[in-house]
């Protein structure tokens, strides 16, 4: 049988409602909603430890960040071509492997083992004329960095070649132009559209959820963030966030932009295989590598905590072999589970550092066994001023999720729990609850257990 192609679309700080059939009220993203129209899209697919270099980190090696390591954005160069990636796998089952776009696992973008093509950038790179590194030397390069790196990703497509091939396709959309100094502090400087798009969604307007509450009103339920929110009101916060439009329609209109040309490099990936009579037996997995808040709880522009919008993933297979289109799956899925996916895919067996699970028996089974439960984990970091200290472990089963607050919380009086089928928007914080004393025993060691299997204990 002959072994597929795979593709990883990776899109940095995409939230799961960030594209056309995600649910977005106005952007337009024909070439991706035809991924979901021909395949699957998980409803409820999540990041672990949604933040980039942990969470890129998981998709790569299929290990929660307490066991890879890699645990906050700081600059951990020697670390990151030391990761057991599923591409050096793939390299040993006949594929040809390429990485194209942004690493941000280790600020030098030098290349990895594991992969035959090399195309990357130092930390986050420029949106224009951007310097990249092409196997191992560095070449400038002028033009939108979405557009350059879309045209490399059709060169390697069209690339004859007799193995099967691996593209990690990973861009720098949408996240705005940064500086990041080495212990992981971030100097925003702003989104750009490619010229042609500037004002394309000009005048739209996202609407507002009922989570969309002004910090006085979100820490009466989580009083674990009044520490935090005090702190952004300083004058440094305020001036870190003004280039973005942090919290504005303004900043959700540039990075719908910025996703046109997204969405044509992924038109121009399916033309492509559809030309050289590859489509079919190509798959495709398009997602993000953490989520984004628009204001939910007061947040913005975080991504890093555990309320929906921050570790919900958009999250489209096509694999017609596989998957039947038009499918939606509601499953918990976690990005762990993309490289035993694929390596079982390819003819592999997954390792047994693996801590994901394959995707193929949950697509072939309508009742295949399943997990209940996810671990979500984040590491107190220096990257923005407000948020020192807010490190913690959470669990999300199909119905409940429990933050424990680890340095903020004595005793748990700050920690969190929402029954998500009645109360979507996690508004009401039941951990104080008489009524829910047993649930929140319960939850408790769930994760518990959870924090123990990621760490191999």
């Amino acid at each position: 049988m002959r072994k597929p192609n795979l593709i990883v679309v990776l899109i940095d700080d995409l939230r799961f409602d960030e594209f056309g059939a995600g649910g977005h009220p106005y952007m337009k993203t024909p070439h991706i909603d035809r991924l979901a129209k021909e395949g699957a899209i998980f409803e409820r697919a999540f990041h672990t430890t949604p933040i980039c270099s942990p969470n890129r980190a998981s998709i790569m090696t299929g290990q929660y960040a307490s066991r890879h390591g890699i645990i906050d954005n700081v600059a951990r160069d020697a670390m990151s071509h030391r990761l057991p990636n599923y591409h050096l796998a793939l390299q040993k089952l006949g594929y040809e492997t390429a990485h194209i776009g942004k690493w941000h696992m280790g600020n030098d973008g030098r290349p990895r083992p594991g992969y035959d093509r090399w195309v990357s950038f130092d930390g986050h790179g420029r949106l224009s004329d951007p310097r990249l590194n092409v196997d191992g030397s560095y070449e400038q390069r002028s033009g939108y960095i979405t557009d350059l790196l879309n045209e490399e990703a059709l060169a390697f497509l069209r690339k004859e070649r007799k193995k099967p091939f691996s593209l990690f396709f990973a861009h720098k959309a949408v996240h705005p132009d940064a500086e990041q100094a080495a212990d992981g502090t971030l100097s925003l400087i702003g989104y750009l559209p490619a010229e042609r798009h500037r004002d394309l969604y000009k005048g739209g307007v996202f609407p507002k959820t009922p989570n969309m509450l002004s910090p006085e009103e979100v820490v009466k339920a989580k009083p674990a963030w009044t520490e935090a929110f005090e702190l952004k009101k300083s004058e440094r916060s305020r001036a870190l966030l003004a280039p973005i439009h942090a919290g504005q329609q303004e900043e959700i209109r540039l990075r719908a932009a910025m996703m046109a040309s997204v969405d044509e490099g992924v038109g121009e990936i399916l033309n492509t295989l559809e030309k050289t009579d590859q489509l079919d037996r190509t798959l495709i997995l398009f997602l993000g590598d953490n989520g984004y808040f628009f204001g939910e709880h007061g947040l913005g522009p975080e991504r890093r905590f555990a309320y929906e919008a921050g570790i919900r993933s958009p999250f489209v297979l096509r694999y017609p072999p596989l998957v039947k289109p038009g499918i939606r799956k509601k499953e918990l899925v976690i990005c762990q589970d993309i490289a035993p996916t694929l390596l079982e895919l390819a003819g592999g067996k997954p390792g047994e550092h693996v801590q994901g699970r394959s995707l193929i028996s949950l697509l072939r089974k309508r009742k295949a066994p399943w997990r209940k439960s996810i671990l979500i984990e984040y590491w107190a970091e220096q990257a923005l001023p407000w948020l020192v200290g807010m490190s913690y472990k959470a669990v999300r089963t199909d119905r409940y999720k429990y933050i424990r607050w680890l340095n903020r919380s004595r005793n748990g009086e700050l920690d969190e729990l929402y029954d998500l089928e009645r109360d979507p928007w996690e508004l009401k914080n039941l951990a104080g609850s008489r009524s829910a004393a047993s649930l929140r025993a319960r939850l408790q060691r769930e994760l518990k257990a959870l924090v123990a299997a990621a760490a191999g204990i």
